[in-house]
């Protein structure tokens, strides 16, 4: 059985020799022996496969991303492609153009994100989040969010928009994370590492792409 850290073994079939014209118990051993190797050894691979934790040793497509930088908008009637300018893992899955998730292969996938907003304005506002598809807009997939009024003067307010979505995708196929807001003092924000106590950065957004099934 291969341990957690282990990729499994692929099988090599076995090469057989061609048959005599006559029988010869020696040609039906060595022909026997080889296939019972093979045979333990696929054996082996399924049982690690199947068995308890086998999932580690699957190999499906993924990729994760993140961005480091303020994103604003410049007008209320433009939508905005949400961008990553940072690759955590990426296996079959790749962002192009800044802000197309682009996949490998075809399949269903499943797309999560989460998007630090900013409101710098004493009201709250409404902000669209939407998914497009090779440039096209896919149906039914808009979520409205509604940043609060900002705490004081020079103290915005903050909220997290997340959520994952299903969609199904041919090889090659991108999809882009879409946003506007009904007013431009909503912003995409990052933070950089703080003290007292020491924490971590805060990406503007991050995203994940997981293959589901390759039925679609």
């Amino acid at each position: 059985m291969a341990s957690q850290t282990q990729q499994l073994e692929n099988p090599a079939p076995p090469t057989l020799g061609y048959p005599t014209e006559v029988y010869e118990r020696r040609h039906f051993n060595e022909n026997n022996g080889s296939l019972t190797i093979y045979f333990k050894k696929l054996a082996e691979v399924l049982g690690s496969l199947f068995g308890p934790r086998g999932g580690r040793f699957m190999n499906n497509p993924y990729g994760a991303f993140q961005d480091s930088t303020d994103q604003v908008a410049a007008n209320t009637t433009t939508a905005y492609a949400v961008t990553f300018n940072t690759t955590d893992f990426s296996n079959g899955v790749t962002i192009a153009s800044g802000s197309r998730i682009t996949v490998a292969d075809a399949g269903i996938w499943n797309l999560q994100f989460s998007i630090q907003f900013k409101n710098t304005t004493n009201d709250g506002q409404d902000v669209d989040i939407w998914f497009r598809k090779n440039g096209t807009n896919i149906a039914n997939s808009n979520s409205r969010f509604h940043p609060p009024p900002r705490k004081s003067s020079g103290d915005p307010s903050h909220i997290i928009a997340a959520l994952n979505f299903f969609v199904s995708m041919n090889s090659n196929d991108y999809i882009e994370i879409m946003w506007r807001t009904e007013n431009t003092g909503v912003s995409i924000e990052h933070f950089d590492t703080s003290t007292s106590p020491t924490r971590p950065a805060v990406p503007s957004a991050i995203v994940t792409m997981s293959f589901v099934s390759n039925i679609t």
